[in-house]
Order: C-alpha cells, then structure tokens, then sequence
C-alpha cells in the first residue's frame, strides 16, 4: 500500500509524473520511522526535523503536520507492518524543468510507504567494517534532502572495498558515515561530532546522548580527528535502521581488538529498554 498525498493505492498503482521535482533536481525532503510493534518510535523528533527541514528548503509542507501524521497512522494500520520502517518523501511538486522555484501554486508531492525490516542484531552483536574517505558531500549535511549521491558514492567505495561502511571525514576530522552518524570511545567517554551543518541531527544519536547522561556515562558533542579516531578504544554508529553498530574495523585496522567495548554494550542494552513492548 502506497500513500500519494491523500490517496492509499496498491504499489502497482502508484505513479509519480516525470516532471516531479524530486525526479530531476532531487528537490525534495525525507523521513525514515522506524516501526516497533506497531508503533513509529520517537515520532515527535521526526516530525520536528521534517518541520525544520522544509523551513530551511523553502518548501511548504502538503498539508498540516498534524494531517500528515493521521495519513502515515492510517498507512501503517493498513500495511500492517509490525517491526520495519515508514518511509517519507516530500517534493516541491510537479512543474517544467527550471532551477527557480516553481509557482506558488505549485502543490508538494507527498509519498510513503511502509517495508518489514527486522532488526539487524548479528551485526549489533559481531560488530562491522569500515573505510575512511573524505567527505565530498555539499555543506547542508544536517538537512534531510534527496540530494544523497555524494552518500551513494561513499557506500559504493566500501562495497568495493569489501567493507560495510565508509567514515567520512573534512580535512581530517571525523564527521559521519554514509547513512548514520558516527561516536568513538575513548577511557570511558563518548565524543560525536557536534550537531552543525556537516552531520544529520541524527535522531537515534540524540537518544544515544540522552541514554549516556541517563547511565553515567561522559559524552561530549566535539570534532575530532582521523587520529583520535584510530586510536579509540570503541567506536560505533548510530541510526534508525542499525540502532547501534560497533565497528571493529577501520581501513583492515583492529578497534579494541576487533569486539564490541563495554561502553558499547551499555547503551546498546540501554537503547534496548526503549523499544516499545
């Protein structure tokens, strides 16, 4: 079951015109839920950097935030989708090839769709891979747009390198992976890149910060640098897909000897007690 602005329509129904703005300009904005038992988790933050984001394209939302929430409700009771994601995507709409922003009347595109996905908890427990790479993307990093190729570029190279991730970095500070935000571990401590234009505010890592002041634990929202990054004790990712990673390799070097850290279990086992029942 898709969802088209108002209309729920079987996938092999659903179209969007060849002149949406999304297809040719990738003038659009996103959101990706992730849906325990039923439930879209932390759906305030959601809706608030969708909210942001649109303020900061100059793009008006298709309907009223709170309209939009009883249409992606409606579209997960109908998917009957359990445990997966509710994805998101808002366009400027459909109008003639041009770089200026379309007429006012111009109405946004909204679509959504809801996938199975269970969680990945092999790699939670075993931990990935990763290469570094330096970050080509543009420097809006924090708004959540279509415009994701300087990302697709990145995961391809670790594809092709045989790893799982990349960890990008400007000039040689760490800023994030490809598709999820980056922390390292050092004597006990958390540090993340704080939350400017060059990372995604990430959601599940506000929670991750959140849970570290919660159990105890030190982190702090710092640049950092590729050196500092070698020479963590942990380190892992975080998103609404994967939760918490560890990654246990960087560039085919060892992190921590290649196991998930204490400090990485702790809030890997407290972000579990968020999960809905």
């Amino acid at each position: 079951m898709i969802l088209i602005d108002d209309r729920f329509l079987p996938e092999s129904e659903a179209s969007v015109s060849y002149m949406d703005r999304g297809y040719y300009f990738g003038d659009g904005i996103y959101e990706v839920f992730r849906i325990y038992n039923g439930q879209l988790y932390e759906k305030p933050a959601h809706y608030e950097r969708l909210i942001r984001t649109a303020r900061e394209v100059k793009m008006r939302l298709p309907a009223p935030i709170e309209t939009i929430d009883d249409r992606l409700t409606e579209l997960l009771e109908r998917s009957g989708v359990r445990n997966g994601i509710l994805y998101v995507q808002i366009t400027r709409g459909v109008a003639p090839r041009s770089h200026a922003f379309p007429p006012a009347e111009t109405k946004p595109v909204l679509l959504a769709y809801c996938n199975e996905l269970e969680r990945p908890v092999g790699k939670m427990q075993s931990g990935i891979s990763a290469i570094t790479l330096p970050d080509i993307r543009w420097l809006r990093c924090d708004l959540k747009t279509l415009n994701l190729l300087g990302s697709v570029l990145a995961k391809q190279e670790a594809a092709e390198a045989g790893a799982d991730d990349v960890i990008l970095h400007r000039d040689g500070i760490v800023t994030e992976c490809s598709a999820s935000n980056l922390m390292i571990v050092k004597d006990g401590e958390v540090s993340t890149h704080p939350a400017d234009h060059l990372i995604l505010h990430g959601i599940t890592r506000a929670v991750v910060l959140r849970l570290a002041e919660e159990n105890g634990i030190p982190a702090h929202e710092i640049a950092f640098s590729l050196e500092a990054l070698r020479q963590a004790d942990e380190v892992f990712l975080t998103g609404t897909t994967m939760e918490l990673f560890p990654i246990v390799t960087i560039d085919g070097v060892s992190v921590g000897g290649g196991q998930p850290g204490p400090v990485t279990r702790k809030l890997q086992a407290a972000f579990e007690k968020t999960i809905p029942i």
